[in-house]
């Protein structure tokens, strides 16, 4: 018996503005098969784009792209060619995907000396299938899927969705869902055709849409002595482009989504940690996801959505997510995560420390006020005085740290731990935000600074007494305390987001570093999620052995805030090889395996990519190596670059406002 799989995405094409997508196969069909289709707001409207030329598939010769919203798809049209050795019969493939729209432009190119007569064909067919159904190996629409001809024009409606294909000079005829777009072709020789069709989709039940791209990032330009941060950080920035959305109730408000496919929205904790990481670019994301952030900010207990006063949320949705097969129902608006809180807090600091306008800051401060409040009287459900989770309606997420698949958090042995689970990091992220937190409330003429100072104090005597674990390797600290208040055992990479968090006592962050520095987690392509000495240990578990960018540049830019330059450049250098083995477009996370062992970073075959902070992870890498240190209320920005950074020159960078350019000779 064959069970349903979720689709793979490794060796798939995608092209993207959000909230739409395009996934196909390398040569730019998309035949239905697992994830390939053209999405919009969570729905794959076509299943299937096919063409052909003279009623033959072409021979597929070369994929490439501008940026992330366009590909451009060379083949060859081998049935019309003559028998010389030379290909003279060529087709270019343009396909844009903006913001609901979906566009091609086919080229069909003759260099014969003879004239060509032919017909061009495109094959589509209405799907669909929520994203939340693929993702399940599954399909089926919610809605009955209709389709009605008018000429050149095409029109699916499939409950309150409609998609509208317009084919300029096509005929178009129809078998159920499905239909074939035929263009007739009289080429001279020597010479070029140019045939294009679109179709643009209207979703009102959508609560995000597609945002501008900034003109800051454009603006930026980087060259390094290392080549391939210079390399990753231009392909990232031109993804984020990509990932820019808003919420349909503030469409003023920017944000990155989390990644494609899966992830195609708002997510608390994603979203924010993309916005942190690109602060030297600038504050405006930063804020702005802020905002969009405190609109949603809980104000009552509702133990459904997991909705708490004051708590950040964690994912949006047009409506409940139903995942099949693994008893996960969420709301539409869910806030099930424990870390997104104390995230948001840590933000609005930075932000503020970066230069974030006085007047935007000080909007934000009710806000800041209530997420504090909710990080001591709700955060800390039992009042042993750490921040946990668990799940109280049976069909939440088992675990909502970032690690947030079902076994991620693992004794030793690979036996699961019991929840509640205080995991380590959060405690780290909590003590930061409240001294951050009472910093500006304190520049902002507010009360409250000594209190949340002696709240974050009483939370490191607790940390140092609770978590750490002695060893002959080093004392380190366990994952979690599970529901027992034991110290779950197994090394991870959860420690190395303590570092810098102001958490850590004296020479606890050596030991941190000197682990993170290790074979065992230290995988020569990033930083190990899990130890590969542990018992649970797989390099393609998604949370238990796997690297993920973002994991490991929280760790990079912790390391060089603690003065560890030498193991933030290992870091560094695990990750740039990574973004060479992937062309520079870093997945969401790839295997553990080791470089020694592997002449490339083995692919996590089911991995969104772009993702946001995979995306702004190289933004991170240059923040560290530079040594960027922001202090904007006191007008100044430190640079203090490592070795790493020679022969490096930015421009665009930008700390208070005004764009700073850097030199190191």
């Amino acid at each position: 018996m064959t069970h349903p799989l979720q689709p793979l995405l490794h060796d798939s094409v995608v092209v993207l503005t959000a909230p739409s997508q395009a996934w196909s196969t390398a040569d730019g069909d998309i035949d239905g098969v697992g994830i390939h289709g053209f999405f919009h707001s969570d729905l794959r409207v076509l299943d299937r784009v096919g063409l052909t030329v003279a009623g033959s598939a072409l021979e597929h010769l070369a994929t490439a792209g501008t940026d992330a919203a366009t590909a451009v798809f060379t083949a060859l049209a081998r049935g019309l060619d003559d028998t010389t050795a030379d290909p003279r019969v060529r087709v270019e493939r343009t396909r844009e995907v903006r913001a609901g729209v979906l566009r091609e432009t086919i080229v069909v190119r003759n260099a014969l000396k003879q004239p060509i007569s032919t017909t061009v064909s495109i094959s589509v067919r209405g799907d669909f299938t929520p994203m939340q159904v693929v993702k399940a190996g599954m399909t089926g629409a919610e809605h009955p899927v209709e389709a009605a001809v008018d000429g050149s024009t095409l029109t699916y409606t499939s409950g309150p969705v409609t998609a509208v294909l317009r084919a300029e000079g096509a005929r178009i005829a129809m078998d159920g869902a499905a239909a074939t777009l035929d263009w007739d072709v009289e080429l001279a020789g020597a010479s070029a055709a140019t045939l294009s069709w679109e179709i643009s989709v209207d979703d009102p039940t959508a609560v995000v849409a597609g945002a501008g791209p900034s003109a800051q990032r454009e603006a930026f330009t980087i060259s390094t002595g290392d080549s391939r941060l210079a390399s990753w950080l231009e392909r990232a920035l031109a993804d984020l482009q990509s990932l820019r959305m808003t919420t349909t109730a503030r469409p003023d408000d920017v944000f990155l989504a989390a990644g494609a496919p899966w992830f195609f929205t708002l997510f608390g904790r994603d979203s924010i940690w993309a916005a942190r990481m690109l602060l030297p670019l600038g504050t405006d994301i930063a804020a702005s996801t802020l905002r969009v952030l405190a609109a949603l900010q809980g104000t009552d207990t509702v133990g459904e959505t997991a909705e708490q006063p004051g708590k950040i949320m964690h994912e949006l949705r047009p409506s409940a997510l139903t995942i099949p097969g693994e008893g996960v129902v969420l709301p539409p608006l869910y806030y099930g995560t424990v870390d997104a809180t104390a995230l948001w807090i840590a933000l609005l600091h930075d932000a503020w420390r970066w230069g974030m306008p006085a007047a935007e800051v000080e909007e934000l401060l009710p806000a800041l006020e209530a997420a504090l409040v909710w990080m001591r009287d709700h955060g800390d459900s039992d009042g042993d005085g750490f921040l946990e989770y668990r799940d109280t309606t049976g069909h939440g997420l088992a675990n909502q740290g970032w690690k947030d698949s079902g076994d991620s958090i693992q004794w030793n042995d690979g036996t699961l731990a019991d929840g509640p689970i205080a995991l380590c990091e959060v405690q780290g992220y909590a003590y930061e935000a409240a001294i951050g937190g009472a910093e500006l409330l304190e520049a902002f003429g507010r009360t409250g600074a000594d209190e949340w100072r002696t709240w974050a104090a009483d939370l490191k005597d607790r940390f140092a007494a609770s978590f750490w674990i002695d060893d002959p390797a080093g004392a380190y600290p366990a994952i979690a305390l599970d529901a027992a208040k034991r110290r779950v055992d197994t090394v991870t990479s959860n420690i190395g987001h303590l570092l810098g968090t102001g958490i850590l006592q004296d020479g606890q962050a050596e030991l941190i570093a000197r682990r993170l520095a290790s074979p065992e987690l230290s995988s020569g392509y990033g930083l190990r999620t899990m130890s590969s000495a542990a018992g649970g240990y797989w390099p393609l578990s998604y949370h238990g052995g796997s690297v993920w960018a973002h994991d490991t540049a929280i760790a990079i830019t912790g390391l060089a805030r603690e003065g560890f330059a030498a193991e933030a450049e290992q870091l560094s250098d695990g990750l740039l090889a990574a973004a060479d083995g992937f062309g520079y477009r870093m997945p969401e996370l790839h295997s553990g395996d080791s470089s020694a062992e592997t002449a490339a970073p083995i692919p996590y075959p089911a991995a969104c990519r772009p993702q946001a902070w995979s995306a702004a992870a190289a933004v991170a890498v240059l923040t560290a190596r530079l040594g960027l240190t922001a202090d904007a209320p006191a007008g100044r920005l430190d640079v203090t670059p490592g070795s790493a950074a020679a022969n490096t020159r930015v421009h665009g960078l930008r700390f208070a406002g005004e764009p700073r350019d850097i030199e190191v000779a």
